[in-house]
């Protein structure tokens, strides 16, 4: 009898809704099996049924905002009584990290990892991570998330624009908010009208 092990980590996870193709200019951020990524610029990322899945995320192109747990397990010494779990779970605050993705760029987190269990329960409270790009850069820190300061709606898709159109006329970017505003979802469209009329 063989047992054939399973791959831990699902390709690329969008964190968007809406046009497929914007998939080729994106970044992604690559996230350790520690790390649960719970939002993504408002929406709601999906829980995998194993939680230490080392997962990679597409980010559209500009400012993100990106919610996340850390999460550690710890084997129990001696002996456990029936129905008791074996292990220690040691998880974070939630924490916001906030950066400026750039298209195609790849993004990791880098965070000290406790040696033992005493140490992870004392790292705890003043857990924070960086978001750091292949050339191994910090571009943000991670803090406490507080949920009244979060994204309101996931981004939408922009429509590639053509070298010959980057030199935007007042009538293009017209143009440009008439095509966004018609894909962008109702949740998008409330959140809009909320920022323009604040």
């Amino acid at each position: 009898m063989s047992l054939v092990g399973c791959a831990s980590s699902v390709s690329v996870v969008e964190t968007w809704e809406g046009d497929p193709a914007a998939a080729s200019n994106a970044a992604t951020l690559q996230t350790p099996g520690e790390i649960r990524v719970t939002r993504v610029n408002g929406r709601v990322m999906t829980n995998f049924l194993m939680d230490d899945l080392a997962l990679d995320y597409a980010l559209l192109p500009g400012e993100n905002e990106v919610v996340f747990v850390y999460k550690t397990i710890w084997a129990k010494s001696g002996v456990v009584r029936n129905g008791e779990s074996k292990v220690h779970v040691i998880e974070s605050e939630p924490q916001v990290v906030r950066f400026e993705a750039e298209a195609g760029e790849t993004y990791g987190f880098e965070f000290d990892k406790p040696e033992s269990r005493q140490e992870a329960e004392q790292e705890m409270p003043e857990f924070s991570a960086e978001i750091v790009s292949s050339a191994g850069i910090a571009v943000a820190s991670s803090a406490v998330w507080d949920p009244s300061e979060q994204m309101t709606a996931s981004r939408t898709p922009i429509p590639a624009s053509s070298p010959e159109s980057s030199a935007a006329t007042g009538d293009n970017a017209l143009e440009q908010l008439k095509t966004i505003w018609e894909t962008a979802s109702d949740e998008e469209k409330k959140a809009f009208l909320r920022w323009a009329f604040e």
